[in-house]
């Protein structure tokens, strides 16, 4: 969430001087009591964290040289990998340190302006979307859910978990011999497709309940195939919590991995994590 000052073509033929990079967004006087505290580094070495202040929001941001992170010379460093964990790093542990400590609108990696007016204007034009986000987020913050399925797992006991197949195995065994392994291989034919409907069923109610523990939920687009130990990632979740609601969340969770760890569905709860899901106007 952010509407950085664009970089034109124009400017980013002669990078020079400093712009600002912005970690994220509090309340002026939050922000001001945090400060004094022990801070982590600013993304750049060198640079310490400023705090720009306007109209009772303040962005906590540090300065860096546009010959680096101007549009085209930040686009080549980002396709070093190293280089951009460790600035990676270092920014969300900057937005990690304020969120801790108050309700903060964090801002994604890379949000840049060119100046210090831009971000003051920026604390301006969008103080009342600003201050809603704040207010919302206040005393809550953003845990993640992922689901994963052991697919052999679960084909292994689809029968004892899909009620279409417990009904239909019943039958089988009071059927006749020849019957019965026609039910049966029936059965086997289709194992795969209950499986994927228990996965779905799960994922619903996983959703559902928790979200019943929470004050917001998205689902997040899995943009590649993980497989880990707990097996293929079906869903990921960002969750909204209170926290001082988080151990009926987590009770909830709990109690959600239990009933389904038979049927090789297996629940990972990550967090807390600053909500940039939920930053959103």
């Amino acid at each position: 969430m952010s509407e950085s000052v664009p970089i034109t073509s124009e400017q980013n033929k002669y990078p020079s001087g400093d712009g600002y990079y912005v970690y994220c967004i509090a309340e002026t006087i939050s922000a001001e009591e945090i400060v004094v505290d022990s801070i982590p580094a600013a993304i750049e070495e060198g640079a310490d964290l400023e705090l720009i202040t306007r109209d009772k929001l303040t962005a906590i941001a540090s300065r860096v040289p546009m010959s680096i992170f101007g549009e085209e010379a930040l686009a080549e460093r980002l396709s070093n990998a190293a280089w951009t964990a460790i600035r990676a790093m270092r920014h969300e542990q900057v937005v990690e340190h304020f969120a801790k400590q108050t309700s903060v609108v964090p801002l994604r990696f890379g949000t840049i302006y060119l100046d210090r007016s831009g971000v003051e204007q920026m604390l301006s034009d969008q103080k009342e979307q600003l201050t809603a986000i704040i207010v919302k987020l206040q005393g809550r913050e953003e845990w993640g859910v992922n689901v994963y399925c052991d697919r052999d797992a679960l084909l292994e006991n689809i029968t004892s978990v899909s009620a279409r197949l417990r009904e239909m195995a019943a039958a089988a065994k009071q059927a006749s011999p020849g019957e019965s392994y026609l039910r049966q291989k029936k059965i086997d034919a289709l194992r795969a497709d209950e499986a994927k409907v228990e996965i779905e069923r799960a994922i619903g109610e996983i959703e559902r309940k928790l979200t019943a523990r929470s004050d917001g939920v998205t689902k997040l687009r899995i943009l590649t195939v993980e497989t880990t130990e707990h097996g293929d990632l079906k869903a990921k979740f960002a969750f909204l919590v209170l926290k001082v609601e988080f151990e009926h969340f987590r009770f909830a969770a709990e109690e959600l991995a239990r009933q389904m760890e038979t049927a090789g569905i297996r629940i990972e709860l990550t967090g807390p994590w600053p909500a940039y899901n939920f930053a959103a106007p």
